[in-house]
């Protein structure tokens, strides 16, 4: 789009009813961003000189993306489970019923200005229910349910469709905006209570702990903030709140919250980049200054973008008026072709107002009753207060997460683990070496092994190929400069899970390989659990005992690493257990059977590991009989043929099955059963890694 001035900017467009007819107009800027090919230099990450990050405000992933094709959403076959049994989308109304996810009647779903929702740290805690996750409408109301689609926000899904997605970016803590803003900034909330922490809420009373910006300015990385700053300081010294939520930056500068900003300078270098907006304050324009920066090649190595309350996509905010405000930023950043040829470009959400999420995120264990780590689990938990619950600080809800750049083109999933503390290792990833910064330490070194530094996401070997087109976004620029009252979505009568949308996107290789194995230990009749992570980086498994009625158990193993843990089975002869294990990716482990079988002396013992063939995308199964009668497995698989393979064995012998997966992209989902013990049951599902991009799980769309 043409430069505007604040008065156009204001001004009325057309009705919304022909925002269909626009939608197949390619706007110009992102028609430069899809043409426009990578800095291909070093083929690294060192062909980036410029991240700019816009962190936007209050939804959920699978609020915005659960029907999108490929991502994990409301296809996901592998849910962990409520208490009474039912998959965790099936959410307790709070009055003897249950409500699934919903998409909200009202026409131009995404130029409503639908309800803000609870979004602190106690309501999310009520929602989470110490992983259970089952609180979401009793501590959020219906509207939690409520998702958009494609036809509602078309520019989101294009964009997703045209670049990459995260979509396991998770908020950093089950928290409102200012305390995810922290982690974003500063790596955590001043966990260890030092500089006025730990924070938990937007009391924004002034806090000293270092900031990560602090650290680009001693190592000579140049850095900015770009904010609309209205008309600077009200008269109660509220810098960037304004009457006018189409101005300012919505108090979403949480660099204003440290009393080393707070207390700077006109002329330094903390006052001069962090208080100084976008905006001549004559206000003749939204983004002159970055349009200056941009044409003149001095947009700072690392950049992040505030945007005023209006398109901040904060709730009771139009979706769509975010979508034109990242359209502006990228149509400015796009106008110089050699700058974004080096340009990482990063959108992200704060966290996820009350909107449901599916996925229940990673936590560190706090004692030995709530799991194990291979990594210190050191200020990852809050004690609470008379008043405030204990809990972990995170990992929060997912959140939708995209990179625009020049290397990650192609319509990409990328589903390793992380969150805002990501963003700061990507940058130090990216300019820690060359410029000596000193590692961020205010990250925990639990975030550090289950968080990635998003460099996975990234085609920096080969980058420049062709991708589709985006639709426009100028009919979503609002139409006038008002605050509209809420729109509070009425859930249905009739309900049905969502559909997601069918097929397949590309997926970008991860650094996950681990196994989990699990059996009756014969001399004290306990289930042990062992858990081997052989790949690149650490990982977060919640394990689930009694089909979901206990509450999860936390395991974090790092790279490299091995955990063993026995826990306790059903008392009583039979001696039931039941156990699932959830990890990174749709990793799924079930293990079902009774120990009383396996202590007989007449029966046989079944057993079963996998191994995986990496060098053909395949897995293995090797069926185990350490019994004194033979027993025959069954085999079956939810991809492709129903047929279900049979292999007898005898007492003390093992037999291996290899499991072609071509033609599911590397997916497995194998349930195995044995004739001898009918309670018997084992399941293996997840994706066999192969250092080579792949295509997003085939089960997602069915």
């Amino acid at each position: 789009m043409t430069s505007k001035n604040r008065r156009d900017f204001l001004r009325t467009v057309a009705g919304t009813a022909g925002a269909a007819g626009a939608l197949g107009v390619l706007p110009n800027g992102i028609r430069k961003a899809l043409a426009l090919p990578a800095h291909n230099e070093k083929k690294s990450i060192e062909d980036i000189e410029h991240i700019v990050i816009l962190m936007q405000e209050n939804r959920s992933f699978d609020h915005y993306f659960g029907t999108l094709r490929g991502v994990r959403g409301f296809g996901d076959t592998r849910t962990t489970p409520l208490p009474n049994g039912q998959p965790v989308f099936n959410q307790p109304n709070g009055t003897g019923g249950e409500l699934l996810p919903f998409h909200p009647s009202a026409a131009n779903l995404g130029l409503q200005f639908i309800v803000d929702l609870a979004h602190d740290w106690t309501s999310t805690h009520g929602a989470w229910n110490n992983g259970h996750y089952n609180q979401w409408v009793p501590a959020k109301g219906t509207t939690t349910m409520a998702y958009m689609t494609r036809e509602d926000i078309p520019f989101h899904y294009a964009l997703a469709d045209a670049f990459t997605i995260c979509d396991a970016y998770h908020c950093s803590t089950m928290a409102p905006t200012d305390p995810n803003r922290y982690y974003m900034w500063t790596g955590w909330v001043g966990n260890d209570g030092s500089g006025g922490g730990p924070v938990i809420d937007n009391a924004e009373a002034g806090y000293a702990w270092s900031t990560y910006p602090e650290l680009l300015e001693r190592a000579g990385v140049s850095w900015k903030i770009y904010q609309d700053v209205g008309n600077g300081l009200t008269a109660a010294g509220e810098w960037g709140f304004t009457s006018n939520a189409y101005i300012g930056n919505f108090g979403d500068n949480s660099l204003l919250y440290f009393k080393q900003y707070q207390t700077s300078q006109p002329g330094s270098p903390l006052y001069q980049k962090a208080l100084t907006g976008t905006n001549v304050l004559k206000g003749d324009g939204l983004f002159d200054i970055l349009k200056s920066d941009v044409a003149n090649n001095t947009l700072p190595q690392v950049s992040w973008v505030v945007a005023p309350e209006a398109f901040s996509e904060h709730p009771n905010w139009p979706a769509n008026y975010g979508a034109w405000y990242v359209d502006q930023v990228l149509d400015v950043l796009t106008s110089n072709a050699e700058l974004w040829s080096k340009t990482a470009f990063i959108v992200t959400f704060d966290e996820n107002d009350g909107f449901f999420d599916h996925i229940s995120p990673p936590f560190a264990s706090s004692t030995s009753a709530t799991g194990q780590s291979t990594v210190e689990t050191t200020n990852e938990f809050y004690a609470g207060t008379s008043t405030v619950p204990p809990g972990p600080y995170g990992l929060g809800p997912r959140v939708p997460m995209i990179i625009v750049s020049p290397w990650t083109k192609g319509g990409y999933v990328c589903s390793e683990v992380f969150d805002h503390t990501s963003l700061i290792r990507f940058i130090d990833k990216r300019f820690g070496n060359q410029f000596g910064i000193a590692k961020e330490s205010n990250i925990t070194a639990w975030r550090n092994v289950v968080c990635g530094d998003m460099t996975s996401a990234f085609n920096f070997e080969n980058p420049n190929d062709a991708i589709p087109s985006l639709p426009d976004t100028s009919a979503f620029e609002p139409k006038d400069n008002l605050r509209h009252p809420n729109y509070i979505p009425v859930p249905p009568t009739t309900q049905s899970l969502p559909k997601q949308e069918a097929g397949v996107r590309l997926a970008r290789a991860l650094p996950y390989e681990f196994f989990v194995h699990g059996k009756i230990d014969a001399s004290n009749g306990k289930f042990q659990l062992e858990f081997s992570n052989t790949g690149d980086a650490g990982a977060n498994f919640l394990v689930y005992p009694n089909g979901g009625v206990d509450a999860p158990l936390s395991y974090t193993v790092q790279a490299g690493k091995k955990l063993t843990d026995q826990l306790l089975v059903a008392a009583g002869s039979a001696g039931a257990y039941s156990f699932a294990v959830f990890g990174p990716n749709g990793f799924l482990r079930e293990f079902h059977g009774s120990a009383a079988k396996v202590s007989k002396k007449d029966s046989a013992n079944p057993e079963i590991a996998n191994g995986y063939d990496v060098a053909n995308g395949n897995v293995q199964l090797r069926l185990k009989n350490n019994g004194n009668t033979a027993c025959t497995f069954t085999i079956t698989s939810a991809y492709g043929s129903s047929v279900p393979r049979t292999k007898k064995v005898h007492p003390g012998d093992d037999v291996e099955v290899d499991w072609d997966l071509r033609a599911s992209y590397g997916w497995y989902d194998l349930t195995v059963t044995s004739d001898s013990d009918a309670t018997f049951k084992r399941r293996f599902a997840g994706h066999v890694e192969t250092g080579k991009v792949s295509a997003s799980d085939p089960a997602l769309g069915m």
